[in-house]
């Protein structure tokens, strides 16, 4: 394993990042399989792992404490907070309030003193980011916390968050967890650049574009698979499927599997530091730990550019993070009386 550092933490981590969304009801129920799995990851020499609070309302961290019992000391442990854990309107979001309760609720479920990398989910447009900053910045001088991180974060915010810290004396973001694949390459004209000038690593999500890249997904074809079940639109998107029919020819040809060129590929940015995988299943885990010593070439390199432009998204993930501006239909229509010149 060819370890790589986050950012300038000085941490080492592997290139694979074991993600831990699929373990407990979201994805596999079985939490002995889950332990099985998560140790497969560490023998295989992934030292990288990350969870969040909301996977599974808690169940993925309460399995990880059980399969990293005896080996924490030797895991960079990764999760995040943001998303809405109860029903009370305050058990969310990137507020002081919940943050200092959220990583408390987080640290006894993971059955651990400390958390190497705490990550702020999603971006929340109902809190200044310097109140979120000051909050982690005290976690950290507390030693729970070893650095911080944002996610799914717009380039604007991201450079934002930079200065305030800067100007406020406050820790920064070491790290952004956008999501990163060949049919979502829109990261590369501003995130990735930013995370490099910066010093973030980034660890990015979805490499296999949520299970497109699998080439399981065909055109035409209904598929019976676990993310089929869900509902997701990406999967669907004929656009994507247009891609991935052009992509699965090309693996052919250069003997390569799919998932295995999908990963590959977004590890062989520069400005990448790990891929988060995140399989259902040890078949899962075994196919993509035989894909680690995929190396691509620039000729195979050359001819994905030529079917997805560098810093292009073919359509997007259901999952993917959209601000208010676009979300929120006020914000991008002015008042019918006012939308005319006369």
């Amino acid at each position: 394993m060819q370890y790589r550092t986050l950012g300038r933490t000085g941490i080492k981590v592997s290139p694979y990042c074991l993600g831990a969304m699929m373990s407990g009801a979201f994805g596999n129920t079985d939490h002995e399989d889950c332990t099985r799995i998560v140790h497969r990851a560490l023998d295989a020499g992934i030292n990288f792992v990350d969870t969040a609070d909301m996977y599974s309302r808690g169940e993925s961290e309460e399995i990880l404490a059980k399969a990293l019992k005896g080996r924490r000391d030797n895991v960079v442990l990764a999760t995040k907070a943001h998303v809405a854990m109860g029903d009370d309107p305050n058990q969310q979001g990137n507020s002081r309030r919940w943050i200092v309760r959220a990583v408390e609720d987080s640290l006894r479920r993971l059955q651990t003193d400390h958390i190497d990398l705490y990550q702020m989910h999603r971006p929340d447009p109902d809190t200044d980011v310097e109140e979120t900053l000051s909050a982690l910045t005290d976690l950290m001088r507390a030693g729970k916390v070893r650095a911080i991180g944002s996610s799914t974060t717009p380039a604007a915010e991201i450079v934002e968050a930079q200065w305030v810290a800067d100007r406020r004396g406050l820790q920064r973001f070491r790290t952004e967890q956008p999501p990163y694949s060949i049919l979502n390459r829109g990261i590369e004209r501003d995130v990735l650049p930013l995370c490099e000038q910066y010093g973030m690593g980034a660890l990015v999500w979805s490499p296999l574009a949520q299970g497109l890249l699998t080439g399981r997904y065909r055109k035409g074809e209904a598929v019976d698979t676990h993310r089929a079940a869900f509902g997701f639109k990406h999967l669907r998107d004929e656009r994507r499927l247009d891609v991935v029919e052009q992509l699965i020819p090309l693996a052919d040809e250069a003997g390569i599997k799919m998932s295995h060129l999908a990963v590959a590929f977004t590890i062989a940015h520069p400005g990448v530091t790990s891929a988060i995988i995140g399989p259902r299943t040890m078949d899962h885990l075994e196919d993509l730990l035989d894909g680690m010593g995929t190396t691509l070439d620039d000729e195979i390199l050359d001819r994905i550019d030529a079917i997805v432009p560098p810093g292009t998204d073919i359509g997007t993930l259901d999952m993917a993070y959209n601000p208010p501006a676009l979300t929120e239909t006020g914000r991008r229509r002015r008042p019918t009386a006012t939308r005319n010149a006369a």
